[in-house]
């Protein structure tokens, strides 16, 4: 199937940084409609924060940011009804005793919109694990298997722009690999797509000219490199996002 068209996304000198130093610097990005654009950089090069800003999560302290025509952050919240989060850990981590199943049911009643019939279906297998076995518990899956499964539940929100954390983080090469041909399929049927990495040796497995990058999140090559605290960045989080999971920007109550 395909799925909504992607949105444009266009920033231009995008900076976070806070009073332990930058978090990224001058990052340059124009993701068209249907491309995969893949951010590489080291632990504590900014990479989670980078994409909690371009989906309106978090915001960076100057740079222009545009997505689908919204301006960050101003309209940050129409930005966030967009777009969705695969995994990240302390945003959206899957809940260990929970089973694969109530995951997707989580997700399917967070929505704003009734789900359509087939949708869990559609999403797992565009992510790949249409034969996952629902009962199983989250513990006992693979890393590669909540890879995919995070994946599929962020396609639950039928989202314009996809944000993928880590896709490397855990996978051998050969498992990096598929996971960058599921990506870029995904970005075939439409999608705007930016995923990040530590090691993007495998993206050449890909094989597409959908993918931009490997590009660097720390663009100014002169900007020291600490690493902020994750209690400091999430402290940054857009409140919306704090404490729950990220299933767009549904209400519980």
């Amino acid at each position: 199937m395909r799925w909504a068209t992607g949105a444009r996304v266009r920033a231009e000198g995008l900076t976070l940084t806070t009073r332990e130093g930058p978090v990224y610097t001058n990052v340059d990005l124009t993701a068209a409609p249907g491309t995969l654009n893949v951010f590489r950089a080291e632990s504590g090069g900014g990479r989670s924060a980078l994409l909690l800003s371009l989906t309106g999560r978090m915001f960076p302290t100057s740079g222009d940011l545009q997505v689908d025509g919204f301006t960050l952050p101003r309209q940050a919240r129409k930005v966030r009804r967009i777009s969705s989060l695969g995994l990240m850990e302390d945003v959206n981590a899957l809940e260990e005793r929970l089973r694969v199943r109530e995951h997707l049911t989580e997700a399917v009643m967070l929505r704003s919109l009734p789900a359509r019939s087939g949708l869990v279906d559609q999403a797992l297998a565009a992510a790949d694990v249409p034969d996952i076995d629902r009962h199983r518990l989250v513990k006992d899956l693979t890393t590669l298997e909540r890879k995919r499964l995070g994946i599929a539940l962020a396609l639950l929100d039928e989202p314009r722009l996809l944000a993928v954390d880590d896709v490397d983080e855990g996978l051998d090469a050969t498992h990096q690999g598929h996971v960058w041909q599921t990506l870029t399929q995904l970005a075939e049927k439409g999608l705007t797509i930016i995923a990040t990495c530590a090691d993007a040796g495998a993206l050449e497995q890909a094989d597409s000219p959908l993918v931009q990058g490997p590009l660097p999140s720390r663009q100014d090559p002169t900007a020291p490199s600490p690493r902020p605290s994750r209690a400091r960045l999430r402290g940054l989080l857009h409140r919306d996002d704090r404490g729950r999971g990220d299933r767009a920007e549904a209400d519980r109550t």
